[in-house]
């Protein structure tokens, strides 16, 4: 078991430690159960599925890289295949503050990065930020979409957010974690394909400014990370966010990298590349290459 679980799960309920015990075992836990995990342990512990979401939340919080607020916040994503996502605050020292990733997008975008195509539900530790709000407004989901918080009655992001403005006032019609393709190709070895496959998958109906990051690990494993846009155009969460996101929540540490690469569209309207060099350089990755799609 990754030595960050420790603490969290010896204060779990007997019945559900031996229920996640043998996922949990491996150090490289990808930060997620399948469905058919999830019915599993709620067999095993007699929890329903909010139940079990709030009993998973400080597992989710543990996964939290807070260097500069050292306030961890955890978040579980439900989506409609039946999988739990774990999703945790993100902060990079030594970057700007717009490069934070928010627990409950760092679920969000765990999911959609897993292949999830919609959410049922996020329940989270402490109360969405308006950020967060908004940010959840460009899912296809939409108002509908349930979030839970401990002590208070399940609600709706509608709830939340009320008279909210977003991606169906603009007649946008492809939402966030909607299936799309932006056709995209070049050439390039296995991690280049990767970076533009996870362009191609970009949510980007406001710039049209499709990017996508590949990062290789020292053992050969590779996450990628899509840009997903916001009409609120803050809360956009860049490519590098997310393929970070998810390979800190699987286990692995900055250190591990060991290659990166950015596709980006040739003279689309905005430019990931100095950002995510200067991101990567503060965690110390120096091998960051950027590919440019004609």
């Amino acid at each position: 078991m990754h030595s960050r679980f420790h603490s969290s799960f010896d204060a779990l309920a007997e019945n559900l430690r031996t229920a996640l015990a043998p996922l949990l075992s491996d150090d490289r836990f990808p930060g997620m159960f399948t469905a058919a995990q999830a019915a599993e342990i709620k067999q095993r512990s007699g929890l329903d599925d909010d139940a079990l979401a709030f009993a998973l939340l400080p597992l989710a919080a543990s996964c939290a890289r807070t260097g500069i607020s050292h306030f961890n916040v955890g978040a579980v994503a439900r989506g409609v295949s039946g999988n739990l996502y774990f999703g945790a605050n993100m902060e990079f020292p030594g970057t700007t503050m717009q490069q934070t990733v928010h627990a409950e997008q760092s679920a969000i975008s765990h999911a959609w990065m897993r292949g999830e195509t919609a959410l049922v539900a996020l329940t989270v530790n402490y109360t969405p930020c308006g950020h967060c709000r908004q940010f959840m407004n460009e899912l296809n989901s939409g108002s509908t979409l349930r979030i839970n918080l401990p002590g208070r009655p399940s609600a709706t992001l509608g709830d939340y957010l009320p008279d909210a403005f977003g991606p169906r006032d603009l007649e946008i019609t492809h939402l966030l974690m909607d299936e799309q393709s932006h056709d995209l190709h070049a050439d390039g070895d296995a991690l280049c394909q990767a970076a533009v496959d996870a362009a191609n998958r970009s949510h980007t109906p406001y710039s049209h400014s499709p990017a996508g990051v590949a990062i290789a690990m020292q053992d050969g494993s590779v996450f990628t990370g899509s840009y997903a846009e916001n009409a609120a155009f803050n809360p956009t969460l860049p490519p590098l966010q997310c393929a970070l996101n998810v390979l800190s929540l699987s286990g692995y540490h900055y250190a591990d990298i060991a290659r990166a690469v950015l596709a980006e569209k040739a003279g689309a309207t905005l430019t990931q590349w100095d950002a995510t060099r200067a991101t990567l350089q503060a965690i110390g990755c120096d091998k960051v290459e950027r590919l440019v799609i004609a």
